[in-house]
């Protein structure tokens, strides 16, 4: 039997590394804009819009349809305070920044403020978008 020597290869073949890679690459550039969707509403648009750094506090999103959500849960009414009260503690916060879509009834709205209020809230902030100011000038 003849014994063959086999030189060792001084080459990394790196093509199947790189085929890894760029999916991984094109996963994540898929996925990306998905992990910062949250609820979608259409804000209602002010002059005296808030700044994007809403701080430490729990936000409370109504959507057009007058779902309630508390940080992205679905929330029914009847358990709302409770789950804004936890909510509340596992952030150890006293805020609440209410987000609410500009197509949804006011009433629900009112009730919901109203809600917050007995509860003895300290900070209740109405989130808004700005106004586009080049529209107003036209």
């Amino acid at each position: 039997m003849i014994k063959r020597d086999y030189g060792h290869m001084s080459e990394i073949n790196v093509t199947n590394l790189v085929d890894v890679v760029l999916v991984l690459l094109i996963i994540f550039m898929i996925a990306a804009p998905m992990l910062q969707s949250g609820i979608d509403i259409n804000l209602p648009k002010t002059r005296t819009a808030i700044s994007d750094d809403l701080g430490e506090g729990v936000v409370l999103t109504i959507d057009n349809k007058g779902g309630i959500f508390i940080d992205d849960v679905w929330v029914r009414l009847p358990d709302f305070t409770d789950r804004l009260d936890e909510a509340l503690q596992q952030k150890n916060s006293s805020s609440v920044y209410v987000r609410a879509d500009s197509a949804v009834i006011y009433a629900v709205v009112v009730d919901v403020i109203a809600k917050i209020k007995d509860m003895g809230i300290d900070y209740l902030g109405l989130v808004t978008s700005p106004v586009d100011t080049d529209k107003l000038k036209k």
